[in-house]
């Protein structure tokens, strides 16, 4: 293969890593947020057993999101007053992503959560 040609593949191999910096993940909630009437109505099968989460994705690394969230910056409401911390055993496996593959994770990983049995709010 000539100069050329590897060099063209190369940057074509650069560029679609590049796109691929969005993430999914999931913040451990406090078991209060089960009150909250819209999370007690979006996962009628919940298990007590199992937390309670969010779901989000972002095109930043999911610890400074999640620090974003804790101070009130582009925060939902739910993660600014009762999130925990990051399980990124649950969504480590999946990232980074294109952004339009992390828009249909998010809505599929919270649904996969939810039909485990956790409590989810987020993931839309």
């Amino acid at each position: 293969m000539n100069v050329f040609a590897e060099t063209r593949r190369n940057n074509r191999r650069q560029a679609r890593q590049s796109n691929f910096h969005h993430h999914v993940y999931v913040v451990l909630l406090r078991a209060e947020v089960a009150n909250l009437r819209k999370v007690h109505l979006e996962n009628p099968a919940r298990h007590p057993d199992k937390p309670c989460v969010y779901v989000g994705m972002t095109g930043l690394a999911p610890q400074e999101r999640l620090a974003n969230h804790l101070q009130g910056k582009q925060s939902a409401r739910v993660v600014r007053e009762f999130g925990i911390r990051l399980l990124p055993e649950l969504y480590e496996h999946l990232n980074p992503m294109p952004y339009e593959a992390a828009v249909v994770m998010e809505k599929e990983l919270a649904e996969d959560l939810r039909q485990q049995g956790y409590t989810v709010t987020g993931g839309h």
